[in-house]
């Protein structure tokens, strides 16, 4: 028996089919590496570092590939990044060379021919100015509203064998500056490795692959200077050999995971002769929290200026036992908050997320949910009005009427 509801029906069951082939098809890449977490490789009972300081080594092997990734807190803390082509290269760190601080080469990724790329991200400096008129502008304050900077490579940080999880891949950073401010106030990095694509549990759940590495940064319980105070980041990259480097933005309808956010800004490392191929890039959400457990009015955004080379190498002890003479180093500031958003003052929190990658960065796609509305809404209708039309046909030509009668 056929009917409307019949068609309904039917109609229904075409678009739960439709949605399920979307999600499959938008689920992910399915590439996974086999990942290994170390603190200190290598390092024996001779030579000791700093209280606090370390080095993390992780190794993400491939299908005939491994990702290295450093952490190391030894002067201004950095993520470094080297791609081989090989599923046995292996780290090798002169301990004693390294510790030093100025020992080019005492990191190495073995064999050295077999590394495709190496870049670095250096957190260097705190910035914190007194934004008396609500501008949320740092390139165009004066001079003499910028307190004294935090530099990175001067904070004491806490034991590390405390917060690294080798099971989960994870580690956490935490420091402070020796001035007053920081009495009761931390600087921290959160890290964290991944075996394949997925997303984070918290805000701004970036969508990351078994290629790149997240870093969630945070400052909190630092008494600001000034009733005004304002922060931004200086963040350097390194990168092997001389490669192009820019920011451009990526814009989507979809902030079902970050909500209000539709944008996504993109640090890409690229061969001179082309801008398409991407070697390796760091990733953020233009957006920070002003609370550790944010809801959406706790969020503000946040601006980057416009990379900028460097003379010389940031003020790291790994990316100066990493890299020889043939690297590519640039700069920016991350700037947050805007104009009537709330100053650091008021919360005392302040959080922001970024992945570091190699290869193509892992691209957002519409979501399920958006998927759903979208055959719903829009494929619905198509099929009710085709079967529709269909029906009628057939009742019309099914249906054969008797024709006029007389009217007595």
């Amino acid at each position: 028996m056929t009917g409307p509801a019949h068609t309904v029906q039917f109609c229904a069951l075409v678009s739960l089919l439709f949605i399920s082939r979307c999600y499959g098809l938008f689920s992910g890449d399915g590439y996974r590496r086999n990942v290994s977490m170390e603190l200190n490789p290598g390092l024996n009972g001779s030579v000791a570092p700093p209280p606090g300081v370390g080095l993390i080594h992780v190794r993400a092997v491939g299908s005939g590939d491994t990702l290295h990734v450093l952490l190391s807190n030894l002067g201004a803390p950095a993520l470094l990044l080297a791609h081989t082509n090989s599923s046995s290269s292996s780290l090798r760190v002169d301990w004693p060379a390294f510790l030093s601080g100025q020992a080019s080469g005492s990191v190495k990724v073995e064999p050295e021919g077999s590394v495709q790329f190496s870049g670095a991200a250096v957190f260097t400096r705190l910035w914190e100015y007194d934004d008396a008129n609500d501008t949320a502008d740092p390139e165009h304050q004066p001079a003499s509203s910028f307190f004294p900077p935090y530099e990175l490579q001067n904070f004491s940080w806490e034991d590390l064998n405390k917060s690294v999880n080798v099971a989960e891949h994870t580690a956490t950073l935490c420091g402070a500056d020796r001035s007053d401010t920081f009495t009761n106030g931390s600087f921290c990095l959160a890290f964290a490795a991944f075996e394949s694509e997925g997303r984070g549990q918290a805000w701004p759940k970036l969508l990351h692959s078994a290629n790149s590495s997240q870093i969630q940064m945070w400052l909190e319980g630092v008494t600001p200077r000034s009733n005004h105070s304002r922060f931004a980041l200086e963040l350097q990259a390194v990168s092997s050999g001389e490669l192009r480097q820019k920011v451009d933005v990526i814009k989507s309808i979809d902030d079902e995971y970050t909500p209000s956010i539709f944008k996504l800004s993109q640090w890409a490392s690229s061969p001179t002769n082309t801008s398409s191929r991407v070697l390796g890039y760091t990733q953020w959400k233009p957006v920070a929290y002003l609370k550790a457990n944010p809801v959406t009015e706790d969020s503000t955004p946040c601006r980057n200026s416009e990379p900028t080379p460097q003379g010389q190498l940031p003020p790291s002890g790994l990316v100066k036992a990493f890299f020889t003479e043939e690297y590519k180093a640039s700069g920016l500031n991350m700037s947050f908050g805007i104009s009537g958003n709330p100053f650091y003052g008021t919360s005392e929190y302040l959080s922001w997320t970024v992945l570091l990658g190699v290869g193509s960065p892992p691209l957002e796609s519409f979501s399920p949910l958006v998927i759903a509305i979208m055959a719903v809404g829009l494929g619905t209708p198509l099929v009710l009005i085709l079967f529709g039309g269909i029906y009628i046909c057939i009742r019309k030509a099914t249906h054969q009427p008797d024709g006029y009668r007389p009217i007595n």
